[in-house]
Parts: C-alpha cells; structure tokens; sequence
C-alpha cells in the first residue's frame, strides 16, 4: 500500500454461484492509487473490469480481500455507511448516463447534493453544466438532448461533490468518435482541475494510454500493470 493512497485493493476476489458451480471473476487483485493519479483498466469481454469497478466503488462486496477508501474499508461499513462514502468520495461516469428522466439536466445535476440533505446546489450544478457546454439546455430534459449531451450532464453531476476519484466505466461507449474525444477531453480537463483520482475502464486502448497506469485484466487476474509514457 501507498502512503497516501486514496483507493487501496488488497486480495480482491469475488467468486459468484450460477447453476451450483462457483464462477470466479476476480481472482486476488491488489493494486493502490494516490490521490490525483490516473489510471485505466483494460481487458477482453469478461475480464472482470466492470466488477472490479463495481467492487472499489462498494457497489458490491468481495468473497476474499478488501477496498479501503480515504482510508476506510468499505468491509466493514453497512449499506447505508457506503452509500455516504460514495456520495463524499466518489463520482461516477456511465457508458448509458443514467439520468432520470423525469428531470432537467439541471434537477439531475443536483442529485448528489440534494442527497445529502443539502441546499444551494442550484449554481453550482449550473456553472458546471456551463463548463461542459450546456449552459443553454439547463431546462433539457434527458430526451431532448442528444447522447453527448447527455454524457456531458452526467459528467456535471460527477463533479458536483468535487469528488476524490472519479469511476469512469466506458464513458465514450454510446458515443460516435467526434463526440467520445470531445467528452474525453473534459473528463481529463476537470479531472485536472479539480485534482481527482481517475479510475477509467476502457476497450480503448489508445484513451488507456492517456493515463498514468494501465492494469490489465485477463481471466480475472492482473496480467499486467505499468505506467505509460504519459506518466
């Protein structure tokens, strides 16, 4: 473990039951970011990417090891306790947005803050969908507005809590290429702005490069992990 490590894996594995066999995802993980680093997770279909993703964020929880968080292990927090954790810690980009569609770019901007029984968001979630470009669809609801635009507000609302780490899992997936590299360049541009850790899974493996590390997963284990020439 790093000393200032603000995502520290140990041991993660996380083995599921499907038709009465054990199916083994991930298989003794370990690895740690600092804060403000980059990192990419790249790897074949059912690597294990996304769960891996899902397990650092405590979206789900390992069968052996454990993630700690600003110093937290989330093994030994309820649901609830994780759900503050992630909503102090942790943004998240999708490849589908995952908007509501009920509300404005602006309403689904808010969420995070509104969460935490907080006011006064309302500005904030405005300059920031004005940093991404959308400062004149802030009454857009999700399907007024095209898939780049999309995946722009649910950048804003990443961002709204300033969050230490940013989980990105295929976030130019839905997007065609002049719209991913545009996107890609305000995830790297606020993430730097904003000093967060940067956890990115991609197929991409030129996006991967732009990284400081990438961690390669094959059959649920690390087949490689090291820095890139960006680094």
């Amino acid at each position: 473990m790093i000393s200032d490590a603000i995502l520290d894996v140990q041991n993660l594995s996380r083995t599921y039951t499907s038709g009465g066999h054990a199916l083994t995802v991930l298989d003794d993980v370990s690895f740690a970011l600092s804060r403000k680093q980059t990192c990419a997770i790249v790897g074949p279909s059912g690597s294990g990417k996304t769960t891996l993703l899902g397990l650092c964020a405590g979206l789900d929880l390992p069968t052996n090891g454990f993630v700690s968080i600003a110093g937290k292990r989330l093994n030994d927090l309820n649901e609830n306790e994780r759900a503050l954790l992630r909503n102090e810690h942790i943004g998240f980009v999708f490849q589908n947005f995952q908007l509501l569609p009920n509300l404005t770019a602006l309403e689904n901007v808010m969420i995070p803050v509104e969460l935490r029984g907080e006011r006064g968001s309302e500005k904030q979630a405005e300059q920031l969908l004005q940093r991404v470009g959308l400062g004149d669809r802030l009454d857009h609801y999700p399907a007024q507005l095209s898939g780049g635009e999309q995946q722009r507000v649910a950048l804003a609302r990443a961002f709204i809590n300033r969050p230490h780490i940013l989980f990105a899992d295929e976030p130019t997936g839905n997007l065609d290429a002049e719209t991913a590299k545009k996107v890609v360049e305000l995830i790297f541009e606020m993430n730097d702005e904003l000093d967060t850790t940067l956890v990115l899974v991609t197929h991409d493996f030129e996006l991967a490069q732009r990284t400081q590390r990438v961690i390669r997963l094959r059959g649920g284990r690390v087949a490689d992990d090291s820095a890139t020439v960006s680094a």
